[in-house]
C-alpha cells in the first residue's frame, strides 16, 4: 500500500469499517512523514464531531508533542477523492519541506494549493 503515497511518506494506519448506526462501510488511513513532523488523515469527517456527510483531510504538525496544532485541510463527499486530494498534499509538501524550520511554510505551501476554492 506504501507504493500508492510518495517516497517520503508512509501508510500510518488503514481501517475499514461499519458504524453501528449505517449500513455503509466507512475508511479511516493516515500518513506520517518520513521526519515524524505531519502527520495526515483521511477520514470521515463526522469522527471531529462535525454533522457534515463525507470525508475530511485534516493536517496534524509535531503529532504526539505537546505543542501539536490540527487544522482541516479539506472536506469532500468520497474516501477516493480524500485520499487523492491527500496525495497531492503529500507531494507538495514534500516539494517544499527542507526540515522542521520550514514545516509551517511547507504545510502552508500545500494547504493553499489543495484547500477548495470558493
Amino acid at each position: 500500500m506504501d507504493a500508492d503515497v510518495p517516497l517520503e511518506w508512509n501508510t500510518e494506519e488503514c481501517r475499514t469499517y461499519t458504524p453501528a448506526d449505517i449500513d455503509r462501510e466507512m475508511q479511516y488511513r493516515t500518513y506520517r512523514h518520513e521526519s515524524g513532523d505531519l502527520r495526515l488523515k483521511v477520514a470521515p469527517a463526522s469522527l471531529d464531531g462535525e454533522d457534515h456527510p463525507g470525508y475530511a483531510l485534516t493536517a496534524t504538525t509535531y503529532p504526539g508533542l505537546d505543542l501539536s496544532e490540527t487544522i482541516r485541510v479539506r472536506t469532500v463527499l468520497t474516501f477516493n477523492r480524500c485520499d487523492r486530494i491527500a496525495t497531492q498534499f503529500m507531494d507538495l509538501f514534500s516539494a517544499s519541506y527542507d526540515g522542521p524550520g520550514s514545516l509551517e511554510d511547507a504545510l502552508e505551501y500545500a494547504h493553499q494549493r489543495t484547500r477548495e476554492h470558493r
